[in-house]
């Protein structure tokens, strides 16, 4: 258990300062969501009408908020599994998979580090709350940071199943976009629901994403209500715990198969 214990902080250490280190990723996992963030929001300031909850008025750069830091948790995703890719030719998974340790610990150690990133950019992005006029309470910060957690242990985990499975990484964005931005982009973060199509409307309710990101809506104005909630914040985050968890188990089986290109 104790070396277990050890392999995991390892990785976890080691996907840390990986990315302290380069600044590049810092960067784009930060930038390009803030990007889109205020091109979307003042873009479409005029001419998109947000639901906002009775006896208020929420302008759509509010509205976008917590799809944006969804979106930020989804490209730490992408930034930090993509490096099981780039691992797999240097020789460090091969190296790992010999040690005398568990491989759960690789499933482990990596989601642990890619929610770790996660959990410090959300905190960074959360500093703009009083540009659009929120001041957070330590229980709202509280219930955006745990539903944090579960948004990256859910996709960092869909990323390493994916990462196992690629040869390249070419290949593992391609099939990264093709997962993970219509997962947000039909969770109700940068339109809502309840204006979408009836076919989109039933993709989104079966969306596990949109629980989450109701989740996230929810938390970052608690306790008042800027947007009528698709449900109620226990049984998002319930559902967002089940969709973390099933992730979390599908990478942990996906390991017991050979490393690609590997017996």
């Amino acid at each position: 258990m104790n070396t277990a214990l050890l392999a995991v902080r390892a990785l976890w250490k080691r996907e840390v300062l990986k990315f302290v280190r380069d600044k590049s990723r810092i960067f784009g996992a930060l930038a390009q969501p803030l990007g889109f963030w205020l091109l979307l929001g003042f873009g479409f300031e005029r001419s998109f009408r947000a639901p906002a909850a009775a006896g208020s008025e929420l302008s759509y750069i509010e509205f976008l908020f917590p799809g944006i830091v969804a979106l930020i948790i989804l490209f730490t995703a992408i930034f930090s599994t993509i490096s099981i890719v780039e691992e797999r030719k240097s020789g460090f998974l091969q190296a790992a998979l010999v040690a005398p340790t568990s491989r759960l610990t690789l499933v482990f150690g990596n989601t642990l580090g890619g929610t770790s990133l996660a959990v410090v950019e959300t905190l960074l992005f959360l500093l703009l709350l009083p540009v659009i006029g929120v001041i957070p309470s330590v229980t709202s910060i509280s219930l955006v940071l745990l539903t944090t957690i579960l948004i990256g242990v859910a996709f960092t985990s869909l990323g390493f199943i994916i990462a196992w499975r690629m040869d390249s990484t070419r290949g593992f964005h391609a099939i990264m976009n093709l997962f993970l931005l219509p997962l947000w982009l039909l969770s109700g973060a940068p339109f809502p629901i309840d204006g979408a199509s009836p076919v989109l409307r039933w993709i989104m309710v079966v969306n596990p994403v949109t629980y989450a990101v109701d989740a996230l809506r929810q938390a970052i104005y608690w306790p008042s209500t800027a947007v009528e909630p698709f449900v109620s914040l226990p049984a998002a985050l319930a559902i967002t715990f089940v969709f973390a968890l099933a992730m979390l188990a599908l990478a942990a089986h996906s390991i017991r198969k050979p490393l690609y290109g590997l017996a």
